[in-house]
């Protein structure tokens, strides 16, 4: 509960910017926010969070077996890796945002203002790449708690920024950009000051930062499979919002919409992603294999049960969902068009999400991995590119409930034969 509640929150910082953005400047600043600039944002923030999935396992796996100078290791170099990311992908970023706007078709009249939007937010990437980093390694060792009180406390200095610098200072997109920036360092200093001074078993000392090798190919063994894996689902997606793009700034606007709706499911199923991966990665450690069985299966029911549950509510509140963003009625009829499509598949990303992250926490790594990128990825862009070419904008979405049922179906199949294999062995 505190990982969905946590999701929602970090979710805040860029809903709010589109509410704002798009009711008081308009559908081509929501746009520009929301759009080709929300995938190459997710593209880059999205690998690190992979990545960092590789300390949260090793670091709940030597929590679990007791074994407090691991710990230590891992943490100041999972710390290193986020300051040295940060810093080189921040500026990789500010650097080729033209380029990667234009080469996602981006419309010509929103280009200026997305360049803008990503270069703000790219300047403070180490802030978002250190509170991803102290979030993981709290939640590594069981609180999930303090991140959620972080993003609630982060959320509202952006809600307020967001109004001070978009409605009384009126500065449009740069604003929106300016009030995430600011709000996302604030939640650094705070994950960081909580490490070093109050997280019981383990300090975060400033001075001793450093990548121990040991303990880094421990992180990139797990955590870069990963990060290819998020890349993977950005490109994917970003091929998908290239393809969006041609049918106008209405469709734009309303799959930039869609895309705040539709993270109520995502903020939900990747907190019980979240959840198992620790929970497995814990009692792998401590050697308790029933607990890791039982827990993946209650894990995957309440997951199927709330994919069911938010697919429902969503439809259900559609058209008033989609005028919280626009008053364009154009846009919101096209909104409603796309979430007919993918909203009724939902529970099928319930069976990836939860045992992927059970087979992660068990350094169980590759093959997953490969089921997603190929199973997902791959075959979204073949379609996107070959079979729906020149299609219709159902005929282009669909890819999402296509690439779903057949990740679900592989991964289930491998996670069986992956269990019976792990327990044989042991």
């Amino acid at each position: 509960i505190p990982l969905i509640l946590g999701n929602l929150f970090q979710q805040l910082y860029n809903t709010v910017d589109s509410v704002i953005v798009g009711q008081f400047v308009g559908k081509e600043a929501l746009s520009s926010v929301g759009g080709s600039a929300g995938q190459i944002i997710s593209l880059v923030v999205g690998f690190f969070t992979g990545v960092s999935t590789g300390a949260t396992v090793i670091i709940s796996q030597y929590f679990g077996a007791g074994k407090k100078e691991e710990i230590e290791e891992s943490l100041h170099t999972a710390y290193a890796f986020a300051l040295v990311g940060g810093l080189v992908l921040g500026i990789a970023g500010i650097v080729f945002a033209p380029q990667m706007l234009r080469w996602m078709n981006t419309p010509e009249e929103l280009i200026a203002e997305s360049v803008l939007y990503v270069r703000v937010y790219f300047s403070g990437l180490i802030f978002i790449f250190i509170y991803n980093m102290g979030a993981a390694i709290l939640r590594a060792v069981g609180d999930s708690k303090r991140p959620l009180y972080y993003l609630i406390v982060c959320s509202v200095v952006n809600i307020i920024l967001d109004l001070l610098l978009i409605l009384v200072i009126p500065l449009g997109v740069l604003g929106a950009a300016i009030a995430t920036l600011i709000a996302q360092a604030v939640s650094a200093v705070l994950v960081t000051v909580t490490l070093m001074y109050r997280t019981e078993g383990m300090k975060l000392c400033l001075s001793q930062i450093r990548m121990y090798k040991r303990m880094l190919q421990s992180i990139l063994k797990i955590g870069l499979p990963a990060g290819f894996e998020a890349i993977m689902y950005s490109i994917s997606n970003i091929i998908v919002q290239a393809s969006i793009n041609n049918f106008g700034v209405d469709t734009m606007a309303a799959w930039t919409a869609y895309s705040k709706i539709d993270f109520i499911f995502w903020m939900i199923n990747s907190a019980f992603g979240i959840s198992v991966m620790t929970f497995v990665g814990q009692n792998y450690g401590a050697g308790k294999w029933d607990r890791i069985r039982r827990g993946t299966k209650i894990c995957l029911g309440m997951a199927l049960i709330s994919a069911v549950s938010v697919s429902i509510i969503l439809m259900s509140a559609e058209r008033f969902l989609f005028g919280i963003f626009v008053n364009d009625v154009g846009v919101v009829e096209i909104g409603i068009r796309m979430m007919n499509v993918i909203a009724p598949a939902y529970l099928l990303f319930a069976f990836i999400e939860v045992f992927s992250g059970a087979l992660r926490a068990q350094g169980a790594v590759v093959v997953s991995t490969l089921i997603t990128m190929v199973g997902i990825c791959v075959l979204r862009m073949i379609w996107v590119t070959l079979v729906a070419a020149h299609g219709t904008l159902e005929q282009v979405i669909i890819c999402y409930p296509i690439t779903w049922a057949a990740g679900a179906l592989a991964m289930s199949i491998y996670y069986i034969y992956k269990q019976r294999k792990i327990f044989q062995a042991r």
